[in-house]
């Protein structure tokens, strides 16, 4: 990393941060693999262009935001770009940004964060500064972290941002004991789930899941954000990935209609052969007692561009991503109804046997969504 020198920004930037960091949230959906960055122009106290990153492989925030101003008939030499992270310095299927600001003429630069990407990690600044631009940095970098929590765990940790999303009772059941579970929350909760689904790159479901329900697993009730051109931009369908760890997901399962990924630990090929047939991409994994290995699971999605993984299975699997404190954030529906003590729980099989084995969370959000209740909850790190 370069040793790098930057400014400390002022008061009077914080509003236009605040507009880049919305104009970034426009990519929830859509930036894929990449993260969500918004950038805004500022010459003489007057917005003359402004951006953000729509796509993956397609032009970067500050790129668009050069664009916008020039649509405008505005003249960007000698302006200030806010950008919601440093501007990159490599070519990836796009080129540097950084050498795009300069070309431009860009006075300065106020950054909410540095980018975690080894290639990029203030290297941007570098450039920018070489070139005489004044880097100010951080500023509302909280921010920008929260809207790519996902990117900058992968940057950071090889890993992705676990969201494990339930359903259930008030009394914390997600299913009657003979496992029927639809529809325990109302519909406008089951389409937030699907904002949740949308904005991940990966849906992660277990083979008990698969037999029970036989579920699709895509994103539905998801309007599709319009673009900086006035078009809806298409969602990108996150990768759907079942954790089957003796092959048992039959041909016929829906979930390998239009393809998914089947992590196991089998070495069965005659089985692997019929489910690639069937439309399903295999990958053996190492076991831990004849289970899929979570972890590297984790690490082999990270290694594929994943950012947010959504975890919707059961409660099996589901406690054994708890168990190995591999979820970052719960995501909870609660109907306001009561099953009883014979419906399944949430986490059944987190089987813990000491106070010392349970992991804490910190609520985040609490809101209503139609008749139900919304909890949103961070693993607490202490």
């Amino acid at each position: 990393m370069p040793d790098v020198k930057t400014q400390t920004p002022t008061a009077a930037d914080a509003a236009w941060m605040a507009r880049a960091l919305q104009l970034a949230a426009n990519g929830f959906y859509t930036t894929g693999l990449n993260p969500r960055v918004g950038c805004v122009l500022v010459k003489e106290n007057q917005m003359i262009g402004e951006g953000w990153h729509e796509r993956a492989g397609e032009p970067h925030a500050e790129v668009m935001a050069l664009r916008n101003a020039e649509h405008r008939g505005n003249d960007v030499k000698g302006a200030t770009a806010y950008v919601t992270l440093e501007p990159c310095a490599h070519h990836g299927k796009t080129p540097p940004c950084a050498k795009a600001l300069i070309k431009a003429g860009i006075r300065r630069v106020v950054a909410a964060m540095e980018d975690p990407n080894p290639l990029v990690v203030g290297k941007g600044f570098a450039l920018l500064q070489a070139a005489g631009i004044e880097v100010a940095t951080p500023l509302m970098a909280a921010e920008s972290e929260a809207l790519n929590v996902g990117f900058v765990k992968r940057m950071r940790q090889g890993k992705p941002w676990v969201r494990l999303k339930m359903a259930g009772s008030l009394d914390g059941r997600s299913a009657l004991s003979n496992g029927q579970s639809q529809w325990i929350t109302g519909a406008k909760a089951r389409a937030d789930g699907h904002r949740f689904r949308a904005r991940a790159q990966a849906i992660i479901t277990g083979i008990g899941t698969v037999l029970a329900d036989d579920p699709v697993l895509t994103v539905r009730d998801v309007a599709l954000p319009i673009g900086q051109a006035g078009h809806p931009i298409p969602l990108t369908a996150p990768l759907r990935v079942v954790v089957d760890s003796h092959l048992r997901t039959p041909t016929t399962a829906k979930i390998l209609q239009s393809g998914c990924l089947i992590a196991t630990a089998s070495t069965d090929s005659a089985k692997q052969a019929a489910l690639e047939v069937a439309g399903a991409e295999i990958v053996v994994l190492p076991d831990t007692d004849g289970r899929v290995d979570l972890e590297v699971l984790l690490q082999h999605l990270a290694q594929r561009g994943v950012n947010e993984a959504h975890l919707e299975a059961g409660s099996r699997l589901s406690g054994a991503f708890l168990k190995a404190k591999l979820v970052d954030e719960l995501l909870l529906y609660m109907a306001p109804t009561l099953l009883g003590s014979d419906a399944r729980g949430w986490f059944d099989d987190l089987n813990l046997t000491s106070l010392d084995q349970k992991t804490d969370w910190k609520f985040q959000d609490v809101r209503m969504v139609g008749s139900d209740l919304r909890i949103t909850a961070l693993r607490n790190s202490r």
